[in-house]
């Protein structure tokens, strides 16, 4: 599916946008999912399903999710278990736990850059998947070695095709290839659960070292630990969904840089004095990050115009009515950020890119949710922020490129990609 042309062309997006507007403001009621289902857009529709969460809805994801993210626990203690790993996610990579991780993402940028764009042409897309891995992986397990980084690459990218394919098990399918990618991953992570507690009790790790430790030292209410099963499945979630939507980023964030020189150009101004700021060597601090106002600008824009999910679900708990509309218990939304960042009631000439959309108060509350909203906000959102504008920093710095494909297409499959993997041509600035 091009995803360029998504609410242009007869997709459900497009036949469900058009319905809405002739209808309602922000609700349709349609079955893609063999279930009936209420589509959400627009501000209000994002603000009624985020500031009802656990009173009118909750959040749901089709029975095939826990065949790749298995849990243990009962589906009470599953809500419990899941709210708990959150936490201990924003403990990991929020506020100060955060800013003492620039520098690290600065380091491990430079490095992966000195290392896999010393070409003079190269496809951006398996490069900057390599590299949003490798930060995943540094973060939150403390994974240094590139061969062990190499090794899980190759089933968190089948996780990812899998996670929102057709639940058909059967050998050959993208979702059976989920279902083992997921197995191997939890095999290698239980294995390091077991070392890690022994580094733990000989003091050679710390217990708020990084995800692994906080999860494995966490206890509920009665002092009970979760199981290996659970954690290893929590931390698959959140290495999966770190992956993607920072992956999904940097690569559009490469492609509208090179589409758009004096954007780039802006970036490069602010990012360069930023860097005749620093001693030769020093890394990146969050202070330093705090002053790159435009550079965000730019990327806000980037995943205004290409949101990497095209929004979550949700179900009724309870009978109620919206918009006109009764919504029976148990039915299902899903409320979609496309149909909503290019309403041209909230983003004139939607089309256009344009990063100073985010300049003073920015978009109208609720009309600009790339990583969504409520208690089920996506917890890496700083992180993601902190690592897409390290990443500008080290590239606009050492790098102008171009596209060599110029019209290349946008697939969705199931994330936003250029179909050719954005291959460039790359021109290191003179010294």
């Amino acid at each position: 599916m091009e995803y360029s042309s998504m609410v242009r062309n007869g997709t459900p997006e497009k036949f469900v946008a058009d319905r809405i507007k002739q209808f309602s403001p922000s609700v349709f009621r349609t079955s893609l999912i063999g279930q009936p289902m209420a589509m959400l857009c627009g501000p209000e529709g994002n603000k009624f399903l985020f500031s009802n969460e656990n009173t009118l809805v909750e959040m749901w994801w089709p029975s095939s999710i826990d065949k790749i993210f298995p849990k243990s626990s009962h589906k009470n203690s599953a809500k419990n278990d899941s709210a708990k790993a959150r936490k201990i996610f924003q403990t990991c990579l929020k506020g100060e736990a955060l800013q003492k991780n620039v520098c690290i993402i600065d380091a491990v940028v430079k490095d992966h850059l000195n290392t896999n764009w010393n070409h003079s042409e190269l496809k951006v897309c398996p490069v900057v998947s390599k590299l949003t891995f490798t930060l995943a992986c540094r973060l939150l397990l403390s994974i240094e070695d590139p061969e062990k980084i190499e090794k899980l690459l190759k089933p968190i990218q089948d996780i990812a095709s899998g996670t929102i394919s057709m639940a058909i098990n059967l050998p050959g399918t993208a979702f059976n290839r989920a279902i083992k990618a997921s197995r191997a991953i939890r095999e290698e992570l239980q294995g390091m659960m077991k070392q890690r507690k022994i580094d733990l009790l000989e003091k050679r790790a710390s217990p708020t070292q990084d995800l692994l430790s906080l999860m494995l030292l966490a206890t509920d209410e009665n002092d009970q630990f979760m199981s290996e099963l659970d954690i290893s499945s929590h931390i698959l979630g959140f290495l999966h969904a770190g992956y993607d939507t920072v992956n999904v980023a940097l690569i559009f964030i490469v492609k509208y840089l090179a589409e758009l020189p004096e954007v780039y150009q802006e970036v490069l101004r602010e990012q360069m004095e930023i860097a005749r700021s620093k001693e030769p060597g020093e890394l990146l601090n969050w202070e330093d990050t705090r002053k790159m106002r435009y550079s965000w600008n730019v990327a806000s824009e980037v995943l205004r115009m290409t949101p990497p999910v095209l929004g979550t679900f949700r179900q009724a708990i309870t009978d109620f009515t919206y918009a006109g509309y009764k919504i029976p218990k148990g039915w299902k939304f899903h409320w979609m950020v496309q149909a909503t960042h290019r309403n041209p009631e909230y983003f004139p000439n939607p089309e256009k890119f344009d990063p100073s959309r985010f300049e003073g108060s920015g978009p109208a509350r609720y009309a600009y949710v790339p990583f969504g909203g409520g208690t089920h906000m996506c917890p890496g959102n700083e992180y993601a922020r902190m690592a897409i504008l390290v990443f500008m920093h080290n590239l606009v710095t050492k790098f102008r490129w171009e596209k060599l494909i110029p019209n290349e297409k946008v697939l969705c499959h199931p994330y936003p990609r250029p179909d050719q993997g954005l291959p460039i041509r790359l021109h290191p600035h003179k010294s």
